[in-house]
């Protein structure tokens, strides 16, 4: 699952790992409105507000339509925090859990109402947010190719995926009851994310029983586009973490 405003090109490089993918299935799509899915017919009258219960109709409906047997969920920022809320209200639907730059709840520390404004250009906007939370050592390449995706985002799609970000605390609540013995939950994050900082995924991961947690000392928010080489390792460790016995997608 990709982050917020962006698309599935931020895990462009895993899904052409030839080592990962000879023993892993990798599927990655695109959210409605986001990247090459187009949004829903009349979206021109609608606004766009991303909640928990879309998000998880949305990944559920991939899941069954491809027919995909108890996967692993590995996903980044809000596709983090989604793939905790499917840990604790579909389990039995997966096999395991890869949360990447996932915590429990964050307050915007901004107005999000800047990313969809007539009067400025809402992807330079988002990008320009963004570029705080991509790590100092990640290559110059990378991080442009990273921020090129936020700059192509659709007209109002960040805003609406921060509204979901920032404004649903309900999985608080909820991490106490993730089975981790069942599905194993296993939490990354970058030293250099100020939006989901080591703390709070230490808070997120200490809130789960049994849950496992790994800082990446210098990588950032998005870790698999700004510096994959870096994250690889992180990613096959986590991978190695899920049941061998499952067929993996991520």
């Amino acid at each position: 699952m990709h982050t917020a405003g962006a698309d599935t090109r931020q895990w462009r490089h895993l899904i052409n790992d030839a080592e990962i993918t000879a023993s892993n299935r990798l599927i990655a799509f695109d959210m409605p409105w986001h990247g090459k899915s187009l949004p829903p017919e009349g979206y021109e009258t609608q606004e766009f507000l991303l909640t928990t219960e879309a998000y998880i109709e949305t990944v559920l409906a991939v899941i069954d339509g491809l027919g995909l047997d108890r996967p692993v969920l590995a996903g980044c920022s809000m596709g983090g925090r989604i793939a905790l809320q499917l840990a604790a209200l579909h389990p039995h639907k997966f096999s395991g859990f890869i949360a990447i730059e996932a915590s429990d709840f964050q307050p915007a520390w901004y107005d999000i109402d800047w990313f969809h404004r007539p009067d400025a250009h809402g992807g330079e906007m988002g990008a320009a947010l963004v570029s705080a939370n991509i790590s100092p050592y990640a290559p110059n390449a990378e991080r442009w190719n990273t921020l090129w995706m936020f700059m192509q985002s659709g007209p109002g799609v960040f805003r609406g995926d921060l509204s979901f970000y920032t404004k649903d605390d309900s999985l608080i609540p909820r991490l106490p009851t993730i089975d981790t013995g069942a599905t194993p939950v296993h939490i990354i994050v970058g030293a250099y994310d100020l939006t989901c900082t080591p703390d709070d995924a230490k808070r997120t991961a200490k809130a789960i029983p049994g849950a496992t947690l790994a800082v990446m000392d210098q990588l950032g928010h998005f870790p698999m586009s700004e510096h994959p080489e870096w994250f690889r390792p992180f990613f096959v460790d986590a991978l190695e973490k899920m049941p061998r016995t499952a067929a993996k997608a991520a």
